[in-house]
């Protein structure tokens, strides 16, 4: 292999310079030019932005995969640039061992119909929560490491950079401050000239001297200054750009929230049905109250809408947007689909849950989490 000595031995000259200059400044044993406080302001509002990115990274990953051990994991085959398989959620487990356990005990007894039942709408809330956890890390967690890892590395670099150019211009300025202090020693000292004219020869050669190091302290001195405000800028500017990286992250945490809003909907709406189903189950059952016909029960169970109902006067009639799709699940209820507008108003005795929706001709019961209702 080889190696440069006079560049390695200059590099830890300069190295061993700087520390020299950084510790004399620790001790006040040495002037620090400080930066400009525009400058500083923005050092200040970068180490704040990149702190509470960390924490807020962190955090949401501890909401959104509590087990330490699937963290370590999932960040392992991040490094590793791997895809990581796809794990079942709890819920979905949960789900299964619901349906393995209705094979055994008979999926037509009670029970196993019940565990079937419960047990699927278990997958379903699985399959949500799977669904919110991916969106979640494209929309909002992968921004966040994108920056720390990538944005907030060059900045430390370029801020590394600017802190090396500063002790160099120091160091140049300690240096000439030293030579125009010798330079005026030797000025001041006797003149010989006239008894030792050979001392006096000596002390012009000298004197020359000392005025070609302050010359060259002051040229060195200049391009110190150059270069460290050409850092001074380079850094400025970078750490302008914080301003954009906190509107990107503002959209990335409205994504975010709409995740989570679009989450918690479905899995209002899984068990709204999912206590219907059940309801109606124990309804099948038979009770030891006054039997009605179905008609009757249908017209006064909660949430539950005949046609006969959606012919009383219509009052509050509104626009509404859709947020998702919707399968309608019987005939009472209106098939949706995602951006389009519906005209939305609710009945006597209705559930607060569910709406009348119109679209056209057709006509039907709509979840209220599905809408966005407009003025």
């Amino acid at each position: 292999m080889d190696f440069n000595v006079k560049k390695l031995a200059s590099d830890a000259g300069v190295f061993f310079t700087r520390a020299v200059q950084f510790t004399e400044e620790k001790l006040g044993q040495a002037e620090k030019t400080e930066l400009d406080p525009h400058l500083e302001n923005l050092l200040m509002r970068a180490d704040c932005t990149k702190n509470w990115t960390e924490k807020i990274l962190r955090q949401t990953e501890v909401l959104l995969q509590p087990n330490p051990s699937a963290r370590i994991e999932e960040f392992i085959y991040d490094k590793l640039d791997k895809r990581l398989p796809s794990r079942t959620t709890n819920a979905e487990l949960l789900g299964q061992y619901m349906l393995d356990a209705a094979s055994e005990f008979g999926p037509e007894s009670p029970y196993g119909s019940t565990l079937i039942t419960v047990g699927e709408y278990q997958k379903r809330l699985g399959g949500a929560e799977r669904e919110f956890l991916q969106t979640s890390a494209a929309t909002f967690l992968t921004p966040l490491r994108n920056f720390l890892e990538g944005d907030w590395r060059t900045i430390s670099k370029e801020r590394r950079l600017l802190e090396n150019r500063r002790l160099d211009l120091d160091i140049c300025k300690a240096r000439l401050k030293k030579a125009k202090q010798a330079e005026a020693k030797a000025a001041a000292a006797p003149d010989f000239q006239e008894t030792r004219p050979r001392n006096y020869v000596l002390s012009a050669s000298a004197s020359a001297l000392l005025s070609e190091e302050v010359d060259k302290a002051e040229h060195e001195l200049r391009i110190a200054q150059t270069e460290f405000d050409r850092q001074a800028e380079v850094t400025r500017l970078l750490l302008e750009g914080i301003s954009s990286t906190h509107l990107n992250h503002q959209r990335c945490l409205q994504d975010f929230a709409e995740a989570q809003a679009t989450y918690y909907a479905q899995c209002h709406h899984y068990m709204h049905e999912l206590q219907r189903e059940l309801s109606k189950r124990t309804d099948a059952g038979g009770s030891s109250g006054p039997s009605v016909t179905p008609s009757n029960s249908s017209s006064n169970k909660p949430g539950t809408l005949n046609m006969e109902q959606m012919q009383l006067p219509v009052t509050g009639t509104r626009k509404a947007k859709v947020l998702y799709d919707y399968d309608a699940h019987d005939t009472s209820e209106l098939s949706l689909l995602a951006d389009e507008l519906i005209t939305v108003y609710t009945v006597p005795g209705m559930d607060p849950d569910w709406l009348v929706g119109e679209r056209g001709n057709e006509k039907g019961k709509v979840p209220v989490t599905y809408l966005e209702l407009l003025s």
